[in-house]
């Protein structure tokens, strides 16, 4: 996944815990990833002027108010596989032919909500997923609308497809990619954590924030679906190993942070330890 000045900072931001980030740390991250000065204070001031992040103070900055309900939602995203339930075969499907394409912002935030919780088109404009989420159906039409999907879509649950309706609808979903993706993944994620002690911490830093962007954006991502179209023990030790991966690299950010994110050559600096992260 391509890092950006405006990326790379707000994860700064993101991960800070509320300490706040001035433009000299910003600059002297984003110079790990070859991204120059003017790029950086660039970014900065888009990230302001978007309400991503707020000044407290003169050249020094911290999370804004556009952006804590997406922190609070990609929180949520990595803990959601937690809350999924048995499925009965029923799906949730939402309508949204009346809403119109007309609007471009509306029509991409709209299907970014609509693929966020899973959903695929099964005809033009009828959305459908399995009906294994939060059992309140209230729930998830909030959920939507909050994302990005307008108040006029019609949200139900649905049951009862003959069986060539339900063959179409089980093949929305590439469940064998998947759950390929959910083992190389936790593979490599897992193999880089055991040799992470073997890296400048420079190195690691860069390396961390590309591999648990890249992730952490599968996780948000995932359609949730249950067994039988995926093996849900497989997912749940990716999301898990993700967790562990993202603790791991909160850790190097802020050990990076405070030696002042001063590169020194990789021959000169090794870390004597890997980053010790709770447990779950």
């Amino acid at each position: 996944m391509k890092i950006t000045p405006k990326k790379l900072i707000l994860d700064l931001v993101l991960a800070s815990n509320d300490l706040p980030l001035s433009a000299k740390e910003a600059v002297a991250a984003c110079r790990l990833f070859n991204i120059g000065e003017t790029s950086s204070r660039v970014a900065l001031t888009r990230l302001l002027a978007d309400g991503l992040i707020k000044s407290v103070e003169r050249g020094v900055y911290q999370l804004g108010p556009n952006a804590i309900e997406l922190a609070d939602e990609v929180s949520a995203r990595r803990t959601i596989d937690r809350t999924i339930r048995a499925w009965s075969g029923d799906y949730i499907t939402v309508f949204t032919a009346t809403l119109g394409r007309v609007d471009r912002t509306a029509l991409l935030r709209r299907e970014r909500a609509l693929k966020m919780l899973g959903f695929r088109e099964l005809e033009k404009g009828l959305y459908i997923r399995p009906d294994n989420i939060d059992p309140d159906l209230t729930v998830v039409m909030d959920q939507l609308k909050h994302l990005g999907v307008e108040s006029g879509a019609i949200i139900t649950r649905s049951s009862g497809f003959e069986a060539a309706i339900k063959s179409r609808i089980q093949q929305l979903w590439d469940g064998d990619a998947l759950m390929k993706s959910y083992r190389v993944l936790s593979e490599k994620l897992e193999t880089w954590m055991t040799n992470a002690d073997q890296l400048s911490l420079d190195k690691a830093a860069r390396e961390s924030l590309i591999m648990g962007s890249s992730a952490i954006h599968q996780v948000v991502f995932d359609p949730l679906l249950p067994e039988p179209l995926v093996e849900t023990k497989a997912r749940d030790n990716f999301f898990k190993v993700v967790r562990k991966f993202d603790e791991v690299g909160k850790v190097i950010w802020h050990q990076l942070r405070q030696d002042g994110f001063v590169v020194v050559p990789s021959t000169q600096m090794k870390r004597t330890h890997t980053p010790r992260v709770p447990m779950e």
